[in-house]
């Protein structure tokens, strides 16, 4: 008799007087086979795939779940980072770089990382004898939104303090923290900033506009942060779990043309350029890699989420239960798209670096199409603009700054979050920071400027006007 009952297809047989051990024992082998391992010296299906000594961790969902030993697992995940950071020139020798730092699992593996690394090239530094090359600098930065999100008091101090304690035990060399409210976007010198940054919030109604806009205010307060301290590189903790999120969001929103900008490795577009260098990282493996080296992380009290972005994150987790390689999939797809000028560190032409750095630089730097790349930006989130999107300025010249700020924007912006009619734009603007009311009035000047230029054989001069 066949053993099918048991799912046994080895095409073994059994007398039907056999034991179900027997049985349990051919099932086992025939799943061996069909695996792929030899049945004459068969590999523990619990032993690291890579060492293949020690036992293989397991449980933590990820695409490799249960292939690496926690050595080998740590390695390769650091790896990874690594990888992203040497190939696409993120950190060099004289950079000073700012991590953001806001508690969960990936923005601590991000800092880790990054201090792994120094404290590498500290070792390195303190070993040669001509010590040419310098250390990078490392500094760290949370952003306190407890003026918009309900945080409580008690718990914003402690967490101020966890995170003080973790930058003071990744030493040496020491890192320098800065602890800024997201109202810092605003100029010192005003007194009121906090309120209105809280009426700006209130004066958009959609939910999905208000997380939004939230995470263009919390770019613009690192931004200023950098900038103010001397740092020329900021480090965000986004992996490939996040990525796949924002690949979804955007579509829908309607940012598919802004998309390639912010799936890339390297966003220069601001003035302090982003990296990514975890880009290639599951949150899985950040969990798990949290929990095996008992790295300190933070959850902070946030109000529930029902917009968009919340809508998507629950669709993709779930995607993933699915499939482990979802996210993966998503991110690779969206990759193919054709990236912008700016989605690369410009080439680096300081004797200082590393001839390695430099030939990896020119290895893997993106290949940008620039008849796509844009020079037009969004007033309010940056996104670069498609022609369809550029506004005539001809046009709106004898317009009120606040619709000519308003008509500048992108869809999505002009959709998610300005207000619909006159007055309440009018409003809306007078609340905006400085700094992006400052920025728009210097791209319309410049634009007008240019515009005069190209019809300047056209106008006619006072003489003539005259005449």
């Amino acid at each position: 008799m066949a053993c099918n009952g048991t799912g046994c297809k080895s095409n073994c047989y059994k007398d039907e007087e056999a034991g179900v051990a027997e049985v349990a024992s051919c099932t086992q082998s025939a799943e061996r086979t069909k695996s792929g391992a030899a049945e004459a010296n068969p590999i523990s299906d619990t032993l690291c795939i890579k060492c293949k000594v020690n036992e293989a961790i397991s449980g933590y969902g990820g695409i490799d779940d249960g292939r690496f030993c926690a050595d080998c697992f740590r390695n390769n995940l650091f790896g990874k980072f690594r990888f992203s950071v040497t190939s696409n020139a993120m950190i060099t020798p004289t950079d000073k770089v700012l991590v953001a730092f806001s508690g969960g699992p990936s923005s601590r593996v991000a800092l880790q990382f990054v201090h792994d690394m120094q404290h590498r090239a500290l070792k390195n530094f303190d070993a040669s004898r001509d010590r040419s090359l310098p250390v990078f600098g490392v500094g760290v930065v949370f952003i306190d939104e407890s003026s918009v999100s309900p945080i409580p008091s008690n718990e914003l101090e402690k967490a101020v303090k966890d995170i003080s304690s973790i930058v003071a035990s990744l030493a040496p060399p020491t890192k320098e923290l800065h602890v800024v409210p997201i109202e810092a976007v605003y100029s010192s010198e005003s007194s009121d900033r906090r309120d209105k940054l809280i009426k700006l919030v209130n004066a958009v109604s959609d939910s999905t506009g208000k997380e939004d806009i939230l995470l263009y205010l919390r770019m613009l307060a690192l931004q200023k942060v950098a900038s103010e301290f001397g740092y020329n590189r900021l480090v965000l903790g986004s992996c490939i779990s996040r990525i796949a999120r924002h690949v979804i969001s955007a579509t829908v929103k309607g940012q598919g043309y802004s998309l390639p900008a912010d799936v890339q490795y390297v966003d220069a577009r601001w003035d302090i350029p982003v990296v990514l260098p975890l880009r290639d990282c599951f949150a899985q493996e950040i969990n798990m890699l949290c929990r095996l080296d008992g790295l300190k992380t933070l959850a902070l009290s946030t109000s529930p989420h029902s917009g968009i972005n919340s809508l998507v994150s629950s669709f993709v987790q779930l995607l993933q239960e699915e499939n482990p390689s979802r996210e993966s999939t998503i991110v690779r797809t969206a990759g193919k798209l054709i990236p912008f000028h700016f989605n690369r560190i410009p080439e680096i032409v300081d004797g200082k670096v590393p001839l390695a750095t430099q030939r990896r630089q020119k290895r893997y730097s993106l290949k940008s199409n620039e008849s796509v790349s844009s020079e037009s930006f969004c007033y309010l989130c940056n996104s670069p603009l498609d022609k369809s999107e550029t506004v005539d300025l001809s046009n709106l010249e004898n317009c009120r700054s606040s619709d000519i700020f308003g008509a500048s924007c992108c869809s999505s912006c002009r959709f998610q979050i300005l207000p619909r009619d006159t007055t309440s734009l009018e409003q809306f603007y007078t609340l905006l920071p400085h700094f992006l009311v400052a920025r728009s009035k210097q791209v319309n000047n410049r634009n007008l400027s240019l515009l005069r230029e190209q019809i300047q054989d056209c106008l006619l001069s006072d003489s003539e006007d005259e005449t």
